[in-house]
């Protein structure tokens, strides 16, 4: 299949490389222009110079940007990639964004005759070098029955939530749930620590029990050593949790406890740690 990627970052460049290596011929697009050169060297795909080229002929295109404003830019623009989009094709946007934009992109997709689905993941750097990303989509199930097949080459898991913005909407329920679990893993460390524990010990020990956790497996050892170089950025997550708390505000949900670790994340970025990893929370609680 004829497919497009645009977005080369830390989690687009790897999704990429895996439908390439599917056998898809694949055209990518990124906004420094050296990075898509040399993914197209690597992976024998080729670049283009703007998005509207990457997507001209494409059966789905894929885009994996930073926020609502870079989605906008890579899609609305004079040479976005709206305005090479073949009829019957299907859009499929990886970044994690608001469900506002979601659903404004799938009304003009629609008005241009093709299909738009919003589909962030979950999974972070590891997960799509390794094909492993868990993607919750939302859109019309025609479009997810098409672009389902060629997801699943860098995913596990690839599930239709809804309509239109669903799959952002699923995707800031996971940043709830991963922060709150960072922050109590975060204080039970801590305290461990304060108390005299072996912490790695305590880690082996309830990681077998209730309190397990991936972020436990994968965190814990690396919190106690105080390494906090891995996966994804305390700036990344506080983008996340200001599009969760705008949705909760908009919608009368109430977020106590996650609008208290978005201040903590705030004070993470003050200090100058903003591209720690979200562990760093542990931070907060030992450098004193």
């Amino acid at each position: 299949m004829k497919v497009a990627f645009i977005g080369l970052g830390v989690m687009g460049a790897p999704m990429a490389k895996h439908l390439a290596k599917a056998g898809h011929d694949v055209t990518v697009y990124n906004r420094t222009s050296a990075r898509a050169e040399a993914w197209a060297e690597q992976n024998g795909g080729r670049m283009a110079a703007t998005p509207r080229e990457a997507a001209a002929g494409a059966a789905i295109v894929f885009s994996c940007v930073g926020n609502d404003d870079d989605v906008r830019a890579v899609t609305k623009r004079s040479d976005g990639a709206f305005h090479g989009m073949e009829r019957g094709s299907v859009f499929v946007d990886h970044t994690t964004a608001s469900a506002e934009v979601a659903m404004e992109l799938d009304r003009e997709a629609r008005e241009r005759g093709f299909a738009f689905l919003d589909a962030p993941v979950s999974g972070g750097q590891s997960g799509a070098e390794q094909g492993v990303l868990t993607v919750m989509v939302g859109g019309e199930p025609k479009a997810f029955e098409r672009a389902q097949p060629v997801i699943s080459h860098y995913a596990r898991a690839v599930t239709l939530m809804g309509p239109s913005g669903a799959g952002q909407k699923t995707k800031m329920v996971n940043q709830i749930c991963v922060a709150g679990v960072v922050q109590s893993l975060a204080e039970g460390l801590a305290f461990a620590l304060h108390a005299g524990l072996d912490a790695k010990r305590v880690v082996d020990v309830i990681s077998k029990g209730a309190a397990n956790s991936w972020q436990m497996e994968n965190r814990g050892y690396t919190m106690i050593d105080g390494k906090f170089d891995f996966g994804f950025a305390v700036d990344l997550m506080r983008k996340d949790l200001r599009i969760a708390l705008e949705e909760a505000r908009a919608n009368g949900a109430e977020l106590p406890g996650t609008a208290l670790i978005d201040q903590f994340y705030a004070k993470l970025q003050k200090l100058g740690h903003g591209r720690l990893d979200t562990s760093s929370l542990m931070k907060l609680l030992r450098d004193r």
